[in-house]
């Protein structure tokens, strides 16, 4: 099946400055593709783009296999759920949700039925009448989705719509929103900078750095198997160290070895919790605990190893085993070295 929505080869500028170098994506029908990187990486340009608010320099946006270049926002099949909600503080949560039909000149008894039925869609029927003053974040989030809802778009583009809520609440939203996207088989663009918001969100992550997408991919994939040392170090916490690539093999330094196509000078890569340690210090790898953070049900232990390797290990917290100590003598061995990734800079 052809994507629902396709980014060809998109670059767009601001003077001498390039924010989207040359983007390639396509989003199938139904799926949820998340935009994530640091501030400045180019997301929210890219979807200003797919939007129509900007205009790209060189490639094409396509949607349902039509290019949206001489489209204007007003008529692209796309609709936005901003930040700020942008909700009219004047207007009743009836009135916000239908003021889009409204602009189009759908008929009143229409505007009526299709806001009941987005209303009860997100679970808000019963507050036609209140104002948004009047309802608490994550209610008036709804009433944002609500009115994007109504006018049936083809892709549902998402600008970090949390950053209003609290933790909690984010994490709440967070399962809510997914599952309510999936329930109405939506496709779905999602923004943001947060990697456990990414990974709960999404079907697919597309990882940009620098205005480029580095990697695209299931969020299991992203985390497992990180395409660049990029990723690696943007999602999930990791650790690092120089190893050496020979004769298909990188030895690591617990005495196991890692198959590679790579040769020559390479860093390895490793999550905290793919780790273990063993109290004492007679393992290959030896070093001496620096730090420990209790994380609810995990503990967090930072390792300055004898070779001058900084790890961070995870593991799970066992009451009576009790805690390693700051100064304490360890050593520290790779679970499963499949796991580990081998990187060359590029």
């Amino acid at each position: 099946m052809a994507p629902v929505l396709r980014i060809g080869a998109v670059t767009k500028r601001f003077g001498a400055q390039t924010v989207l170098d040359r983007c390639v994506l396509d989003v199938a029908e139904g799926e949820i593709v998340t935009l994530l990187g640091p501030s400045g990486c180019g997301k929210t340009t890219l979807l200003r783009c797919i939007a129509g608010f900007w205009d790209a320099d060189d490639g094409r946006i396509l949607v349902d296999g039509h290019d949206m270049s001489r489209v204007p926002v007003n008529r692209r099949p796309v609709g936005v759920v901003f930040q700020s909600y942008a909700l009219f503080p004047h207007l009743t949560v009836a009135a916000n949700v239908g003021y889009g039909l409204k602009m189009r000149g759908v008929a009143k008894a229409e505007i009526a039925r299709r806001v009941a039925a987005a209303l009860e869609t997100v679970s808000l029927t019963g507050f036609e009448a209140r104002y948004p003053a009047q309802l608490s974040g994550g209610q008036q989030q709804r009433v944002a989705i609500a009115r994007v809802m109504v006018l049936e778009p083809r892709v549902l583009l998402l600008d970090e719509p949390f950053n209003a809520l609290d933790a909690k609440l984010r994490g709440a939203m967070q399962v809510d929103l997914r599952q309510l996207i999936k329930r109405l088989g939506m496709t779905a663009i999602f923004v943001t900078h947060d990697q456990e918001e990414a990974l709960t969100m999404s079907d697919r992550i597309a990882v940009m750095r620098g205005g480029k997408i580095e990697q695209v991919a299931p969020p299991e994939e992203i985390f497992d198997r990180p395409a660049t040392a990029y990723v690696a170090d943007f999602i999930g916490s990791s650790n690092f160290w120089e190893g050496r690539a020979s004769g298909g093999r990188v030895a690591l330094p617990d005495a196991q070895t890692v198959p590679t196509d790579l040769d020559g000078p390479v860093k390895i890569m490793a999550r905290p919790h793919n780790l273990r340690l063993d109290p004492g210090g007679e393992g290959a790898w030896r070093g001496t605990i620096r730090f420990h953070r209790s994380i609810g049900p995990l503990v967090e232990y930072h390792v300055g190893m004898d070779d001058g390797t900084a790890l961070r290990v995870v593991l799970m917290r066992q009451e009576r085993a009790g805690l390693l100590v700051e100064g304490a003598p360890v050593s520290v061995a790779v679970l499963d070295p499949d796991l580990c990734a081998i990187y060359q800079d590029r």
